[in-house]
């Protein structure tokens, strides 16, 4: 039957409440603590709301100030009266052994909202980036610059990544005045030289990347063409021609045979391409020990700090005029730019900027060559946690910058220290870890066999000689394929016997391997070989093998550096 809502005496000075009647908090009484007419989120009714619980009387009609009970047996049901406190001589639901209801659905309904909140973020910033990588890809350009058959036969940092960056001189076909006045350049008549060539090297563990600069007027070997300044390979493999494949492939050669590293990937940018990507990240600070005022490159720089444009920044990398140690002072240039704007990039106000990141990026895309094989996600997730701190800069070890007579003319070129080479490259890529907490074994515990990959003939059988000499037990000398470094090579498991044969041939670099069964020494053209046992484990150049230490030895260049603007250069 349909139950009357109780009518609750109004006190005179209080307007009538017309209110649904008030609920009551677990544990504590309604009379108590909670206004009886004000209502509370609730997880039962009042006990004053009829026919849901017992009545303050048993057996009887509910009376006057009890809550409205069921009759007692065969009794009718009690109206109900004003809300009164629990007889305490019969036991409510609560003590019954009963337990509060949770409040499952508000928290359920919390937790579904924020999952399909998160689902939604997720879906925009994973389709966002989807868009911006597909985006990014499709404008690059691909050119097959990487062949097998031109790699060196060892790699000698395994894992590692090199790419080899190229920036040329190629002005836009068919530029107008106006386009040549914003490069601060004038027509090249349809030439190409890679005036700017840089290995950037990433160790597998992505814990640093280190810049590689080579000198552009470095005098070097270039395959089936003898020897020629370092730019100059990828006009002569074609390039200056249209085949820029061609082009890469011989520049790659060259860098390879030069350094003893393998070029995995390839990545070109031309001046105008260089100068959208310095457009799209904006103003650039720079730092320098003097003014500057060239004619050639238009870098009119007072010293101190300068904040450049686009068309500032073109002039700043491209100056070699007026410094003091020429080129390579450009070099420094290239790489103090290179370390700034990675900065830059790697900030959160472009990263977390999707206006400016899809600016910066559809410039960069737009604007590089590479090979195809170089995935950017791959790449991406290499250099997981790289910041501009971690980015080094090195340069190739040189001797001198002289001036040379070919074909009746002077030429200013940069000396390569070709000896320093292996022990430089060493320095950098470091020795695998395992090599590097080995004790070295004792020779007459180690097999050593020796191949000549250099130009000396007999060397081989003669380092051969050296280390049965030693101690060492021998295989049999023979040849192995041209190279520039000695490199002493072993299968893993064999660190101690290779640290071994390392003490007796110092500067050569150390590489495992699984090309080889045992430990390896492969002789370059870098004049290595082992050290007669009369000198006490030091080295000879030559091939002399007397264990004296030559007049001309190399010196490396300089340990690594990390630039910022806050450092001053020329």
């Amino acid at each position: 039957m349909a139950v009357r809502r109780p009518t609750i005496p109004q006190q005179p000075d209080e307007p009538r409440d017309d209110r649904d009647p008030a609920t009551e908090i677990f544990g504590v009484p309604a009379s108590a603590s909670v206004d009886p007419r004000r209502p509370v989120r609730a997880t039962r009714p009042a006990t004053g709301v009829a026919g849901r619980s017992r009545g303050a009387g048993a057996g009887g009609p509910g009376a006057p100030g009890g809550s409205g009970g069921s009759g007692g047996p065969g009794g009718p049901q009690g109206p109900q009266g004003p809300e009164g406190p629990p007889d305490a001589s019969e036991p409510s639901s609560r003590g019954r052994g009963k337990k509060p209801r949770k409040r499952r659905s508000r928290t359920k309904r919390i937790i579904g909202w924020t999952a399909f909140g998160l689902a939604v973020v997720l879906v925009v910033v994973g389709g966002y980036a989807a868009y911006s990588y597909f985006r990014f890809v499709n404008g690059v350009k691909h050119v097959d610059a990487i062949s097998s058959s031109g790699k060196p036969s060892t790699d000698v940092d395994g894992k590692a990544q090199n790419i080899l960056l190229v920036g040329d001189d190629h002005r836009p076909d068919n530029a107008s005045q106006a386009e040549l006045d914003q490069l601060g350049t004038t027509s090249d008549g349809g030439g190409t030289n890679t005036d700017t060539m840089m290995i950037l090297h990433l160790p597998a563990d992505g814990r640093s990347a280190t810049l590689i600069s080579l000198p552009r007027d470095s005098w070097v070997d270039v395959p089936g063409q003898g020897m020629n300044k370092l730019n100059s390979a990828f006009a002569l493999g074609g390039g200056n021609n249209g085949d820029d494949a061609g082009g890469a492939r011989l520049l790659i050669q060259t860098v390879q045979n030069l350094t003893g590293l393998t070029i995995d990937h390839y990545v070109r940018v031309s001046l105008l391409g260089f100068y959208d990507i310095a457009q799209s990240l904006g103003p650039i600070q720079v730092c320098l020990n003097a003014a500057v005022d060239d004619p050639y490159s238009q870098a009119n720089f007072p010293a101190g700090v300068s904040t450049l444009d686009a068309h500032q920044a073109l002039a700043f990398v491209r100056q070699r005029h007026g410094l003091p140690r020429g080129d390579l002072d450009r070099v420094v240039r290239q790489q103090y730019f290179l370390s700034v704007e990675a900065r830059k990039f790697l900030s959160a106000g472009t990263l977390l900027n999707p206006g400016k990141l899809t600016k910066v990026l559809d410039a960069v895309s737009g604007s590089l060559e590479t090979d195809p094989g170089l995935n950017f996600l791959s790449l991406a997730a290499q250099m997981q946690g790289l910041t501009g701190g971690k980015i080094q800069s090195a340069t190739i070890p040189i001797s001198g910058t002289p001036t040379i007579t070919v074909d009746g003319n002077d030429l200013s070129v940069v000396e390569v220290d070709i000896a320093a080479m292996p022990a430089f490259i060493q320095s950098l890529v470091g020795e695998p870890g395992a090599y590097d907490k080995a004790t070295a074994a004792k020779p007459a515990d180690t097999t050593v066999t020796v191949l000549n990959g250099g130009s000396s003939n007999g060397a081989a059988t003669q380092a051969t000689q050296t280390f049965a000499a030693a101690g060492f037990k021998t295989g049999t000398a023979g040849d192995a394929d041209t190279r520039a470094t000695t490199v002493i090579q072993y299968p893993s498991g064999q660190e101690a016997q290779a640290k071994a044969v390392a003490t007796y041939l110092p500067g050569a670099t150390v590489q495992e391997t699984s090309t080889v069964s045992g430990v390896t020494v492969v002789l370059g053209d870098d004049g290595l070989m082992p050290a007669a046992p009369a000198a006490g484990g030091t080295g000879s150049g030559g091939g002399s093998g007397s264990g004296a230490t030559p007049s001309n030895a190399p010196t490396p260049s300089g340990p690594a550096t990390n630039y910022s603007d806050k450092v001053c250069i020329n």
